[in-house]
């Protein structure tokens, strides 16, 4: 649309006369049309709705409890936890890496990630170790010091950063078929409760996340959907209630 603005043009004329007046002639009137700027359609600005990736790497140190022996590899409780930290934050990849085999005790994980050398940039690290080191019966002396080695290994690969550390604790296998027809279970659950004191008490002086599972495993013998079918490790039930208890606090540090 235009507005019409209406230009006066004037002639103005000086007319001398005998009388000495003077007029001016009719204004002469003429419409020009003048854009209206006003109403110029602007388009809008592009948007860039792309949304990054982050990426975050994830560690996981220990023996058959971090390995998942005898359930399935997305079982085991590194991976759920992988898959439940994807479905708790939005735009989020997760890389995973595990270091841990069944039997492995402190020294022989220490020996692992040392022969291994794992690079100083993961964002979650993950420790459960020692209950290879009690069923063996090696000194309680050794896990005190070899356990505190393990952590500052741990938060040396997470960015030396104990923030980005979770020990989780031992399960207690005395409450599966397997232990107790092993030895005296009643002495295997108070031995391994020793571990996890110890533990505990470590994580809470240096300032690291502990997350205590020891609990959930011992309902195996009431709820025998708790156990494997080996009759001794967790099953992928008993692992997915140990990720609802490392869940949040993971969440907590990558958020």
């Amino acid at each position: 649309m235009k507005k019409k603005i209406l230009v006066l043009l004037f002639l103005a004329g000086l007319m001398a006369c005998s009388s000495s007046e003077s007029f001016l002639p009719p204004p002469i009137t003429e419409e020009i049309d003048i854009p209206d700027d006003t109403d110029t359609d602007e388009e809008d600005d592009d948007t860039d709705t792309t949304t990054e990736i982050q990426n975050y790497k994830m560690l996981s140190l220990g023996d058959s409890y971090t390995i998942g022996q005898s359930v399935c590899s997305t079982c085991k409780f590194p991976e759920q936890l992988k898959d439940s930290l994807s479905a708790n934050l939005d735009n989020t990849e997760y890389e995973l890496t595990v270091i841990a085999q069944t039997g492995w005790t402190t020294t022989n994980l220490i020996d692992a990630v040392d022969s291994i050398d794992p690079p100083n940039d993961f964002d979650l690290v993950t420790l459960l170790i020692g209950v290879n080191n009690q069923f063996t019966n090696r000194p309680f002396e050794l896990y005190e010091s070899e356990f505190a080695n393990l952590v500052n290994k741990a938060i040396s690969y997470g960015t030396y950063n104990s923030e980005n550390v979770i020990v989780v604790s031992i399960p207690d296998y005395a409450f599966t078929p397997f232990g107790q027809n092993f030895g005296n279970p009643e002495e295997t659950s108070s031995e391994i409760e020793q571990y996890n004191d110890f533990a505990e008490a470590y994580c809470a002086e240096n300032g690291i996340s502990y997350v205590y599972i020891t609990d959930i495993t011992q309902l195996g013998l009431d709820n025998t959907a708790l156990i494997a079918s080996d009759g001794l490790h967790p099953s992928e039930l008993a692992y997915s209630l140990f990720v609802e208890r490392i869940l949040p606090i993971a969440i907590e540090k990558l958020d």
